[in-house]
Formats: C-alpha cells, sequence, structure tokens
C-alpha cells in the first residue's frame, strides 16, 4: 500500500493566503482499477488561477473543496499501469498536484511529446502558460507581423513568451515588469520594457515613449492601473486578449477602469480565454513552439523550490513583487 502526502487547504482566505491555511495530510492510496495508474511526481506547478479556487465560488472552473486534496498540473512517472497504452516508467502530465503520489484515472493523463527539452517545461513553456500565451496571441487577437503589441507581467510564466512570440513574428513589442532586473531581461529579448509598478498615468508615458505609434494588441495578465494605461494607450480598432487580472486575486471587488469609455470610442475588441477551452490546439501550438524551445531560440526563466512541502510557499510566491522569475516550480525528490 502507497501513501500519498497532499496539501488541502483548510479555509477561505481573506487577502493573500497564510501559508497556516495549507495543511499537509498523509492517507494510503487505492488498489489499481482497471484503466487506473498510480504516479509519483517528479514536478509540480503552481499557478495564479489556483488563487481564484480557494475563494469557495464557482467561476470557470470548481473551486477547491475545504480539507480536501488540492489539485494542480504535474509531471509523473508511472509506477503502476492497469492500462494497457501506458507502463512503468512513463512520464505523463496530470492535475493531481499538490501531492507526491496519485492514482488517477488513465484518460485523465497526457503523455509527454518527445522534444528533448527538460521534464518541467512540459509544465511552463510548453506546458500550459506557454498554451496561454500562444492561444491569446494568435486564436483570440489574431497577431500579424505588422502589429504593435504591449504585454503586462511579461517577465512572468505566460508573459515571457508572449513577448518573444511577437518579437519572432516581426512585431513591436513593449512588455511591463514590475523590477529593474526583469525590465533589463526583457530589453535582452528585443523587447522595449515599462516597470509596472507606478501610476496608470507614469505607465501610459512609458509605453508611450516605447511605441509613440500606440498599440494594436495587448495581451492582458494583471489589471488594475496597468489595464487603465493599456486602454489610453491602444489603437482604434485594437484588439485585447485577456489572460488574467493578478492585481485583483487577493482583493476582492475593485473599481473597473476610469476610462471604460475608451473601449467604445477606440472601438476596442476586448475578450477574455480559458485555455483549456482551446485546449484542441495544443497540437499546433507544440509544432510551433517546441522545435524552437528545443534549439534555444526561446529563453525562459524558472524559480525552482525544493520538495513537497515547499509548495504552498512556491503558490505565494507568486503574489510577491520582484522577489522570483519566470515560472514557479516545485521539484519533488526522485
Amino acid at each position: 500500500m502507497t501513501e500519498s502526502r497532499y496539501f488541502v487547504v483548510t479555509d477561505h482566505p481573506n487577502g493573500v493566503p497564510d501559508e497556516a491555511l495549507f495543511e499537509l495530510c498523509t492517507d494510503s492510496l487505492p488498489e489499481l482499477a482497471s484503466g487506473q495508474l498510480k504516479l509519483k511526481n517528479l514536478w509540480l506547478s503552481v499557478d495564479p488561477y489556483m488563487r481564484n479556487r480557494m475563494d469557495g465560488v464557482k467561476t470557470y472552473i470548481d473551486p477547491f473543496e475545504l480539507n480536501a486534496p488540492m489539485e494542480g498540473a504535474a509531471i509523473g512517472e508511472v509506477v503502476e499501469s492497469s492500462d494497457e497504452r501506458f507502463t512503468v516508467g512513463d512520464k505523463v502530465r496530470h492535475m493531481a498536484g499538490w501531492r507526491d503520489h496519485a492514482v488517477v484515472d488513465a484518460n485523465h493523463v497526457e503523455p509527454l511529446p518527445s522534444y528533448d527539452v527538460p521534464l518541467q517545461a512540459y509544465l511552463g513553456v510548453l506546458g500550459m502558460p506557454g498554451m496561454t500565451a500562444w492561444t491569446g496571441l494568435n486564436t483570440i487577437a489574431g497577431l500579424t507581423g505588422e502589429d504593435t503589441v504591449l504585454v503586462s507581467a511579461a517577465s512572468g510564466a505566460v508573459g515571457f513568451l508572449a513577448v518573444q512570440l511577437a518579437v519572432q513574428k516581426g512585431c513591436t513589442v513593449v512588455g511591463t515588469a514590475g523590477s529593474k532586473e526583469k525590465c533589463q531581461w526583457l530589453e535582452s529579448l528585443g523587447v522595449h520594457a515599462v516597470n509596472h509598478h507606478q501610476s496608470a498615468e507614469d505607465i501610459a508615458a512609458g509605453i508611450k515613449r516605447a511605441a509613440p505609434q500606440g498599440i494594436d494588441v495587448y495581451f492582458e495578465n494583471v489589471g488594475g492601473p496597468m489595464l487603465d494605461a493599456a486602454l489610453a494607450s491602444m489603437n482604434d480598432f485594437g484588439r485585447i486578449a485577456v489572460c488574467g487580472m493578478i492585481s485583483r486575486y487577493n482583493d476582492g471587488e475593485q473599481p473597473g477602469p476610469a476610462n471604460i469609455a475608451m473601449m467604445l470610442t477606440k472601438r476596442l475588441r476586448v475578450q477574455g480565454f480559458i485555455v483549456l477551452e482551446h485546449w484542441e490546439g495544443y497540437s499546433d501550438f507544440i509544432k510551433d513552439v517546441g522545435p524552437l524551445v528545443q534549439k534555444g531560440v526561446i529563453e525562459y526563466q524558472e524559480s525552482v523550490f525544493e520538495g513537497l512541502e515547499a509548495t504552498p510557499k512556491a503558490f505565494l510566491s507568486l503574489f510577491e513583487s520582484g522577489a522570483y522569475n519566470g515560472k514557479r516550480l516545485v521539484k519533488l525528490a526522485p
């Protein structure tokens, strides 16, 4: 009988969650039924959307159940199989994260593509964050090489790929980030960088200096004053792909943009999207981006936390300004 250690959240947080809300529990895994796999997790992903799942309110995804095993993307190794499609040693991507071992339905896992990249890349640049960047630019915004593109949180797990894909396409690209070091990294990629930890007016002024011609496509990850600044910077008939609004996740309801009327006067097209609703495009994404990552054409950053016990800290680091870079990952013992 294999034991599984897993995290639960014990209460609905108010504001930034306290680490004490996360409890590490242990339970025995059941014997496999037909069509199931027993997995040993190697890498765990933590992502901003998980904060919304802690509020107990259904949005586009069910909330976490209090005192029940949490979920998240993970890379696991098959250690026992009752499904002929998988054998011991296979590496798969699945959603039974926040734990070290799991029993899952084989229909709910994905075999990993065969590119010569580190395993954890399939949780980041070649996983859900990367697919989100590709989908927002191409499927939602209809990016062309003639566009001037603005990406907020451009050094984060989604934004870093969005800016590089736009640069690869020949666009003029402006990216915002929250520290001097992150802005310098963006500049090294050919991106015009603006610090977004300032007033909407100052952000808009920085965008105007970087792109006096105005913005055609905005990839939204932040919300708050950043969105006000972006609306002020858009060209007529611009397109906005709304991926996330991390500035709002811990603050409850906030007033909308003061200049929201610009959506009308500039005839903007604004569309929110959930990447899981576009997952049928993953094969096209991986064909486009997989070779670029394998060849080192795409740069990416990771902040790796060691051990299952560090998972809450890794998650909370998403809301610490400037403290960590790129995709947040938890590496479990081999």
